[in-house]
Protein backbone atom coordinates (compact mmCIF):
# COMPACT_ATOMS: atom_id res chain seq x y z
CA UNK A 1 0.00 0.00 0.00
CA UNK A 2 1.35 3.39 -0.88
CA UNK A 3 1.41 6.29 1.56
CA UNK A 4 -1.89 7.54 0.15
CA UNK A 5 -3.63 4.23 0.87
CA UNK A 6 -3.67 2.89 -2.69
CA UNK A 7 -3.46 -0.88 -2.72
CA UNK A 8 -3.65 -3.43 -5.53
CA UNK A 9 -4.73 -7.05 -5.72
CA UNK A 10 -2.06 -9.58 -6.68
CA UNK A 11 -4.06 -12.81 -6.32
CA UNK A 12 -7.55 -14.08 -5.63
CA UNK A 13 -8.86 -17.56 -4.89
CA UNK A 14 -12.45 -18.71 -4.68
CA UNK A 15 -13.18 -20.44 -1.35
CA UNK A 16 -16.67 -21.64 -2.23
CA UNK A 17 -20.03 -19.95 -2.03
CA UNK A 18 -19.57 -16.18 -2.06
CA UNK A 19 -16.21 -16.26 -0.26
CA UNK A 20 -12.86 -15.22 -1.70
CA UNK A 21 -9.30 -15.14 -0.41
CA UNK A 22 -7.55 -11.99 -1.63
CA UNK A 23 -3.85 -11.04 -1.45
CA UNK A 24 -2.65 -7.46 -1.87
CA UNK A 25 0.56 -5.86 -3.10
CA UNK A 26 1.39 -4.59 0.40
CA UNK A 27 1.52 -8.14 1.82
CA UNK A 28 -1.92 -8.03 3.45
CA UNK A 29 -4.34 -10.86 2.77
CA UNK A 30 -7.76 -11.88 3.96
CA UNK A 31 -11.06 -13.53 3.22
CA UNK A 32 -14.17 -11.67 2.14
CA UNK A 33 -17.75 -12.91 1.97
CA UNK A 34 -19.31 -10.98 -0.90
CA UNK A 35 -22.80 -11.83 0.35
CA UNK A 36 -22.15 -9.60 3.37
CA UNK A 37 -21.15 -6.59 1.27
CA UNK A 38 -22.90 -6.67 -2.11
CA UNK A 39 -26.47 -6.47 -3.26
CA UNK A 40 -26.78 -8.93 -6.11
CA UNK A 41 -28.40 -6.43 -8.48
CA UNK A 42 -27.33 -4.75 -11.70
CA UNK A 43 -23.80 -5.66 -12.72
CA UNK A 44 -23.49 -7.78 -9.56
CA UNK A 45 -26.65 -9.85 -10.24
CA UNK A 46 -24.72 -12.80 -11.76
CA UNK A 47 -22.71 -13.09 -8.51
CA UNK A 48 -25.80 -14.44 -6.78
CA UNK A 49 -24.74 -17.77 -8.34
CA UNK A 50 -21.65 -19.16 -6.55
CA UNK A 51 -20.57 -20.83 -9.80
CA UNK A 52 -20.26 -17.35 -11.32
CA UNK A 53 -18.35 -16.08 -8.27
CA UNK A 54 -15.85 -18.88 -8.99
CA UNK A 55 -14.99 -17.18 -12.30
CA UNK A 56 -13.23 -14.35 -10.44
CA UNK A 57 -9.80 -13.26 -11.62
CA UNK A 58 -7.34 -10.42 -11.10
CA UNK A 59 -7.98 -7.67 -13.65
CA UNK A 60 -4.85 -7.17 -15.75
CA UNK A 61 -5.35 -3.42 -15.94
CA UNK A 62 -7.05 -2.40 -12.71
CA UNK A 63 -5.17 -4.18 -9.92
CA UNK A 64 -8.45 -5.49 -8.57
CA UNK A 65 -10.74 -8.48 -9.01
CA UNK A 66 -13.27 -8.83 -11.79
CA UNK A 67 -15.63 -11.27 -13.49
CA UNK A 68 -16.44 -12.06 -17.14
CA UNK A 69 -19.17 -9.37 -17.25
CA UNK A 70 -16.51 -6.78 -16.22
CA UNK A 71 -18.01 -6.31 -12.73
CA UNK A 72 -15.27 -5.30 -10.33
CA UNK A 73 -14.76 -4.00 -6.81
CA UNK A 74 -12.56 -1.03 -5.95
CA UNK A 75 -9.32 -2.50 -4.53
CA UNK A 76 -9.22 -0.07 -1.58
CA UNK A 77 -12.75 -1.06 -0.57
CA UNK A 78 -11.93 -4.73 -1.15
CA UNK A 79 -8.89 -4.36 1.12
CA UNK A 80 -11.14 -2.93 3.83
CA UNK A 81 -13.60 -5.83 3.45
CA UNK A 82 -10.86 -8.49 3.47
CA UNK A 83 -8.70 -7.14 6.29
CA UNK A 84 -11.02 -5.02 8.42
CA UNK A 85 -8.51 -2.17 8.27
CA UNK A 86 -10.03 1.29 7.99
CA UNK A 87 -10.45 3.05 4.68
CA UNK A 88 -8.03 5.91 3.99
CA UNK A 89 -9.42 9.30 5.01
CA UNK A 90 -9.75 10.36 1.37
CA UNK A 91 -11.98 7.36 0.58
CA UNK A 92 -14.86 8.52 2.74
CA UNK A 93 -17.58 6.23 4.03
CA UNK A 94 -18.97 3.33 2.00
CA UNK A 95 -22.43 4.23 0.80
CA UNK A 96 -24.84 1.37 0.15
CA UNK A 97 -27.11 1.67 -2.85
CA UNK A 98 -30.82 1.89 -2.17
CA UNK A 99 -32.85 -1.27 -2.60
Amino acid sequence: MSEDGIVGVVSVRWLGGHRLHVEFDNGDAGDVDLAKHLKFKGVFAPLKDPAYVAKVRVDDEGDTICWPNQADIDPVVLHHYATGKPLPDWAGPIVQADD
